[in-house]
């Protein structure tokens, strides 16, 4: 299948490499020339502009957007809305909020164009590791873009079927779910990273108070190797997960994370997990104290502001800023 791909960042540039691996097509668009030179090397066509992309592809189109929410994406569709036809499918696989995506949704429906939101969680390990995705749309452009969800998918891997789950959307095992119509891709992967917030909190405090026993009065001082603990719940533990693999690993570089500032920024789909909590009136007492924690790290940092940053570097690749002095 063919796909166009729009924003060549960390994970729309692996987004075509995963793609082209299994033999998908893929004509690719970055503001600079870089990554799409790049690209072109493993195979990828290049384009010049939006009009070029679209100008080659194949019809009926299907055009991916990898960009940072809000006016990146939003001057993007637009201008897709404008160029694509009926028939045409605009994919918007960021974080965007999920009302943004009914809107959109409703702009491209006059023009008879499809509008489908992904919600893509998988960050920098998705090229090996597969994409898990969270889709949003109508259900004629998801299934005619059920090629590009498989092959970006993880697959089953060795993950243990759940038991009961005959009969139930095969698709969910491979990765990858039609969450219903437009904007609820995104409202999924809108909590499930408000979620991450709170794991990564619960981590950050637990290995903190581990790391405190060194200061407790005599025999109750423990001088504990913070990356053995790690290490040792990855192996059977009950609170064993990926996010735990990436502390084990940033302990096992870095023991005491020196190289983290503990500057923890967030990406917008905390804040909107919250603000849905809060219109659906539905109590969320760790999600928000995990936010509000982040907002204190650019004002105070701790050790487990600094373990926040190593998850969020393990996973995302998100780098701390750099320190208003530097």
């Amino acid at each position: 299948m063919q796909l166009g791909m729009i924003g060549l960042g960390r994970m729309g540039a692996n987004l075509v490499r995963r793609l082209m691996r299994t033999g998908h097509r893929c004509v690719v668009f970055n503001r600079t020339r870089g990554p799409v030179d790049a690209l072109v090397g493993e195979g990828a066509i290049a384009s010049n502009s939006l009009v070029d992309l679209v100008g080659k592809l194949d019809k009926p189109r299907a055009a991916w957007v990898m960009l940072p929410a809000g006016e990146p994406t939003e001057s993007t569709v637009s201008e897709l809305c404008r160029l694509m036809e009926q028939g045409d499918i605009v994919i918007d696989g960021g974080n965007s909020f999920y009302k943004d995506d009914v809107r959109r949704a409703q702009a491209l429906q006059t023009r008879g164009v499809h509008y489908v939101d992904v919600g893509t969680s998988g960050g920098v390990w998705g090229l090996e590791r597969g994409y898990c995705m969270m889709i949003g749309g109508d259900t004629e452009a998801v299934l005619r873009l059920d090629p590009i969800f498989s092959a970006l998918a993880p697959g089953p891997g060795d993950i243990p079927r759940t038991p009961g789950r005959e009969g139930r959307d095969a698709r969910a095992e491979s990765g990858y779910i039609h969450c219903g119509p437009s904007g609820s891709g995104h409202f999924v992967k809108m909590v499930h990273n408000g979620i991450e917030y709170g794991l990564m909190q619960a981590y950050a405090e637990g290995f903190s108070i581990l790391r405190a026993a060194a200061e407790r009065p005599g025999v109750e001082r423990y001088e504990l190797e913070l990356a053995d603990v790690a290490e040792v719940w990855r192996r059977g533990s009950v609170i064993s997960s990926w996010l735990l693999d990436l502390t084990a690993s940033a302990f096992a570089s870095d023991p005491k994370l020196e190289s983290f500032q503990g500057y923890v920024q967030d990406s917008g789909e905390g804040r909107w997990t919250l603000m849905t909590a809060i219109e659906s009136a539905v109590p969320a007492n760790v999600l928000s104290a995990a936010l509000y924690a982040r907002f204190r790290s650019r004002e105070e940092r701790s050790f487990a502001d600094r373990m926040l940053s190593a998850m969020r570097k393990g996973f995302g690749g998100h780098v701390e800023p750099k320190s208003r002095g530097s």
